[in-house]
């Protein structure tokens, strides 16, 4: 059995939910029941037969287009774990980015990224040829990005908060840097943070990066090894935008691409189109009177 859960207006959800169910016949996906939403938008669930996750989230796109989105295999519930990405995704901003505007070559650095996170770069060749171009940047300038660009995405604290006030074990792990997700995880509220580091000597960076890389594997193994200490049966929900975070949305109970790039958004059960992370507890069917705000 799937569940489907979107947010949808409900002046146009009965219309709509009939083009819907008519959309999953053709796919071979009979809905066995629905509930609308109640007030000006709200979740709308269906529960169907069939095991075509794909093609109930094409359905939902072409009919709904909704802002969020989660099709999963059994019950929904709180996860007992949640992996996130950082960059673009936890915050606003992705960090060596902003970093190289402060070394002048922003621009040069920012096509790396865009491309590593499309997936039409290997991710480790792309992150060492962006930090060898910060070769000599004075270290004091992490600071300074931290403090004049580095801003939570809305709705960051209150997911990691009200998780963890439920039991959710949270772990931020990224493609950049302790520098930078050290001081975030704090500031967000994560238990643990895995990240790669860069090497400093002198007061400034020397291009290179210190230990092993965290890329798209390490991510995935990251939560497989948070999972196995939890008990059979936890549910797990992660979070990314990119490329590298592919294999870490599909090790997942719940995956969400969130304002994701084409690849990373094909990939998961989960979708947040819209700017607020809030809409994952929605979708878990956390009542508000239970949201921290963190």
């Amino acid at each position: 059995m799937l569940i489907a859960r979107l947010i949808a207006e409900t002046e146009t959800s009965e219309t709509r939910l009939d083009a819907l169910v008519a959309s999953l016949a053709e796919a071979g996906v009979q809905v066995t029941a629905a509930a609308l939403p109640e007030g000006d938008a709200g979740v709308l669930e269906l529960h169907m037969d069939g095991s075509d996750e794909a093609a109930v989230l094409a359905a939902i796109d072409d009919t709904f287009a909704a802002p969020a989105m989660l099709v999963a295999r059994g019950s929904i519930e709180v996860p007992r774990l949640f992996v996130s990405d950082m960059d673009s995704t936890m915050i606003g901003q992705e960090c060596i980015d902003e970093l190289a505007d402060y070394a002048g070559i922003k621009d040069r650095i920012a096509a790396i990224t865009e491309r590593a996170m499309q997936g039409e770069l290997d991710f480790e060749a792309a992150l060492r040829e962006r930090v060898a171009l910060l070769a000599g940047l004075e270290e004091g300038a992490i600071g300074a990005c931290l403090a004049e660009r580095i801003t939570a995405t809305s709705g960051a604290k209150t997911l990691v908060a009200t998780l963890a006030a439920l039991g959710t074990r949270t772990v931020l792990v990224t493609g950049g840097f302790h520098h930078f997700a050290d001081p975030v995880g704090e500031m967000l509220g994560f238990h643990r943070v895995v990240g790669n580091r860069l090497a400093v000597e002198g007061g400034k960076l020397t291009g290179g990066l210190v230990g092993p890389i965290t890329d798209s594997a390490v991510k995935a193994a990251v939560l497989r090894e948070e999972l196995g200490s939890l008990g059979e049966g936890a549910h797990s929900l992660a979070t990314g935008d990119g490329a590298n975070d592919i294999p870490m949305i599909e090790a997942a109970t719940y995956g969400f691409a969130y304002r994701a790039k084409p690849k990373a958004r094909a990939a998961a059960n989960g979708r947040v189109d819209s700017e607020d992370l809030t809409a994952v507890l929605t979708l878990l069917g956390v009542p508000r009177a239970e949201w921290r705000e963190g």
